[in-house]
C-alpha cells in the first residue's frame, strides 16, 4: 500500500495543492497498473472535497476537517501497514515520524516545494527530516539548498519538477477583445503579464522591477502595458500605485486583482509576455503554464527559475536585481515576439504529465 499525505488537496488553490492534486492521479493510476491499494489523507479539505474531481476517486481520498489529533492517530495507524508514505510538505514530517517509529521497515518520502526547506529547520523537525527514506526536491536549486543547508545525503536527494496540469486546455475561443475592454487595451497594446500574489511578502517576484523596467521602455514601446493579476492587500497595492504614479505610466500599469481559475487561460491568450524575475522562487508552475499558453517567458536566474525554463532553453533568465538586463529583455522580446515562443514539444517532452508520472513512478512507487 502506498499511502499519501497532504495538508491540502481541494479545498485551497495554491501551487502546492496543484501538485498533490496531480501527484495523487498519479499515484491512483501506478495503483491501478500494479495493482497496489493507494489512499490520499488531507489534513484540511472537508469530507466531500474530492466529489467530482477527474484526477482520481473519491473513495481513496479522505479529509479530515482540521482535526489535527484525528488526523495523526488515523494515518499513523494506517501507515504501519504501508509500504511507502509521502509527505506532501515539510510540516508533515511528524506524522511521518511516527508512523517510521512505528514501522521502521516502511519507506518514508518527503516532497519539498522551496523556500520551506530552505533555511535552517529547529532540532527536532532535523532529526525528523533526517529519517526521510528519499527527499524530492522540486528543483536543482531547491536540492542543493538541501544539501547545504541540512547536510543531507546527496543520494537521499533527487528533483521532481512539477509538472503542467493534464487537464489544461486551449480556450475554445479567444476572448482577447473582451479583456481588452475590461482592462481598458487598445488594440494594439502590447501586454506584458505577471500572475501572482501581491504583498510584501511576495515583492521578491520582482513585479516592482518590471514596474521600473517598463517606465524605462517607454520611448522605444509606447504601446506596452503591464498587466499585474493576483488579490493584493492594501498596503503593497498603495506601494504599486505610488511607484507607479511616481515614474507617471499611470496609463500603463493595470492592477486586476484576484482572477478566477476560469480565466487564467484567457489572461495569458491575451498577454504577448509573461515575465516574473522571482528571486525565491522553488520552481515556477506559473512560467510552464505561460509557455503551453505559447507566452514568451521572463524569469529570474538565481532560483529554481532555471529549472523550470531549462537553464535557458524554454526562456529568458535575467538578474533579478538588474532593471537594466529586465528591460532588455522585455525589448527583445516585443520587438520580436514570435522568435522567443517555446517549442512545445520540448515543453511537454520535459513538464508534460507523462514525463512527470514516468518520473514519480521511478523515484516513490518503486523505491
Amino acid at each position: 500500500m502506498i499511502l499519501f499525505l497532504t495538508l491540502n488537496t481541494f479545498d485551497a488553490t495554491g501551487g502546492i495543492e496543484k501538485v498533490c492534486r496531480i501527484a495523487g492521479k498519479a499515484f491512483y493510476e501506478y495503483g491501478i497498473e500494479n495493482n497496489e491499494q493507494i489512499l490520499i489523507k488531507s489534513l484540511h479539505d472537508s469530507e466531500k472535497a474530492a466529489y467530482n474531481n477527474g484526477y482520481f476517486p473519491r473513495n481513496i481520498f479522505k479529509g479530515y476537517k482540521g482535526n489535527i489529533p484525528f488526523y495523526i492517530f488515523k494515518t499513523a495507524l494506517i501507515g504501519r501497514s504501508a509500504r511507502v508514505v509521502i509527505l506532501s510538505h515539510v510540516n508533515l514530517l511528524p506524522v511521518g515520524w511516527l508512523i517510521k517509529f512505528l514501522s521502521p521497515k516502511t519507506k518514508l518520502i518527503l516532497i519539498t516545494h522551496g523556500i520551506e526547506i530552505w533555511n535552517p529547520l529547529k532540532i527536532g523537525i532535523l532529526k525528523m527530516l533526517r529519517k526521510c527514506d528519499r527527499i524530492l526536491a522540486v528543483s536543482s536549486y531547491t536540492r542543493n539548498r538541501i544539501i547545504e543547508v541540512h547536510k543531507i545525503a546527496p543520494e537521499k536527494c533527487c528533483v521532481l519538477n512539477n509538472c503542467l496540469d493534464p487537464f489544461l486546455q486551449l480556450p475554445q475561443k479567444n476572448s482577447n477583445l473582451d479583456l481588452r475592454e475590461r482592462y481598458g487595451f487598445g488594440k494594439e497594446d502590447k501586454i506584458i503579464f505577471t500572475l501572482t500574489r501581491i504583498s510584501a511578502e511576495e515583492r521578491y517576484k520582482g513585479y516592482d522591477k518590471v514596474i521600473e523596467a517598463l517606465a524605462l521602455l517607454q520611448e522605444k514601446h509606447p504601446s506596452a502595458k503591464y498587466l499585474i493579476s493576483g488579490s493584493a492587500d492594501a498596503t503593497e497595492k498603495k506601494k504599486i500605485i505610488d511607484q507607479v504614479k511616481s515614474l507617471k505610466i499611470e496609463d500603463k500599469v493595470v492592477l486586476s486583482g484576484f482572477i478566477a481559475e476560469t480565466e487564467i487561460a484567457d489572461h495569458f491568450q491575451l498577454a504577448d509576455v509573461y515575465i516574473m524575475p522571482s528571486k525565491k522562487e522553488g520552481f515556477g508552475i506559473v512560467f510552464i503554464e505561460a509557455m503551453f499558453y505559447k507566452l514568451p517567458v521572463i524569469a529570474g536566474n538565481t532560483d529554481g527559475s532555471t529549472d523550470a525554463l531549462l537553464s535557458g532553453k524554454l526562456g529568458i533568465l535575467v538578474d533579478p536585481d538588474n532593471i537594466i538586463t529586465i528591460k532588455d529583455s522585455l525589448d527583445k522580446i516585443l520587438s520580436g515576439r514570435n522568435s522567443f515562443i517555446p517549442d512545445p514539444k520540448i515543453l511537454m517532452s520535459n513538464f508534460g504529465y507523462q514525463a512527470y508520472k514516468e518520473h514519480i513512478e521511478n523515484l516513490v512507487c518503486r523505491i
